[in-house]
């Protein structure tokens, strides 16, 4: 299945469909139609977008929260120009995917649009009816093995946090919907209109899909789920430029070198080395990001000494060096 190619429409909004149903996640609609609801188009003085949220009858929706949400009948955007259809995510996608009148109306929808994207679980909506098939898509992470087992002819990634593939688009859980819809406005818009929207949000900007939908401090808090070495943490991160040896490490958290490093590894998953360079490179990466300070500075700041040993870590852990990096994330 194929996009429409887009119509340039310079004097008119470009109109946004978000697509729900019942026991969506809140949060999969209300981020993106807030980054599309506010961003400026420098050629029409005013707000680039129309948004429109419908369902298959219209109506209240009713979200995985206590509020509920007003919807227009899918039929009422049937006979207008779509520029970005959405469906958007949550529990009751699982339904949905074999909902046939929410299929049929998405594909009615699908066919007269020039861009489709899902946010979250919506990617089960969109692979039922069949817009995925052939191209590389992401989902949250808790429905990646449900869409890769029902939807073979989907080439599914894990890691993401939104994956563009032509004119269809689709992101991770919740918060990477608002990463994609920012992405989007930068394409259609311009880079200045997407930074005024996530400025205005408190937004990080502007994240590019390759980025994980994995955060390394997420990571280490969910498997050090006791909270044994929080503090320890929260001191690493503060003394990333000293050595950190793991005899040091010990001292801080008050254990001897050998108990330590056992009960790390059994706490966390993984090796106190492996921490430090994980949150190293996790600090490099930030600075890469905002600040224009040098490869030598950074490699510097971070404790790694000298700039071959960051390009070593980046090349290993991320598979591109601080400089390609840079140039792929830098705001």
């Amino acid at each position: 299945m194929t996009v429409k190619a887009a119509k340039s429409h310079p004097s008119r909004k470009r109109l946004v469909v978000f697509v729900v149903y019942p026991d969506i996640v809140l949060l999969d609609l209300v981020g993106p139609l807030q980054v599309f609801s506010h961003a400026p188009d420098p050629v029409m003085q005013g707000n680039g977008y129309e948004c429109v949220v419908v369902s298959v009858s219209g109506g209240l929706i009713k979200t995985n929260t206590v509020v509920s949400i007003p919807s227009k009948p899918i039929d009422s955007v049937l006979d207008r120009e779509i520029h970005t259809l959405i469906v958007v995510g949550g529990d009751g996608a699982i339904p949905g995917r074999r909902d046939a009148a929410l299929i049929s109306a998405i594909n009615r929808l699908a066919e007269q649009a020039y861009r489709v994207c899902s946010v979250c679980s919506g990617a089960l909506v969109l692979a039922a009816a069949g817009w995925l098939d052939g191209r590389r898509a992401v989902t949250h992470w808790d429905d990646f093995q449900m869409l890769t087992e029902e939807f073979p002819h989907v080439k599914t990634e894990l890691d993401p946090i939104f994956i563009k593939d032509g004119n269809v688009w689709t992101s991770a859980g919740i918060t990477a919907g608002i990463d994609m819809a920012l992405a989007i406005v930068s394409e259609d818009l311009g880079r200045s209109s997407a930074m005024v929207v996530a400025r205005s949000m408190v937004a990080q900007m502007v994240r590019s899909g390759g980025q994980s939908q994995f955060s390394p401090a997420l990571v280490r808090q969910a498997s050090d789920g006791a909270g044994r070495f929080e503090a320890l943490h929260l001191w690493m991160a503060d003394h990333l430029a000293a050595p950190l040896p793991v005899e040091t490490l010990a001292a801080q958290a008050g254990m001897s070198a050998r108990n330590f490093a056992r009960a790390y590894a059994n706490a966390t998953g993984t090796t106190p080395a492996k921490a430090v360079e994980a949150m190293r490179i996790e600090r490099a990466q930030d600075l890469l990001e905002t600040t224009t300070k040098s490869l030598k500075q950074i490699s510097t700041l971070c404790g790694f000494g000298d700039e071959d040993r960051m390009r070593r870590a980046f090349l290993r852990t991320l598979h591109v060096s601080p400089a390609e990096y840079r140039s792929n994330f830098q705001v």
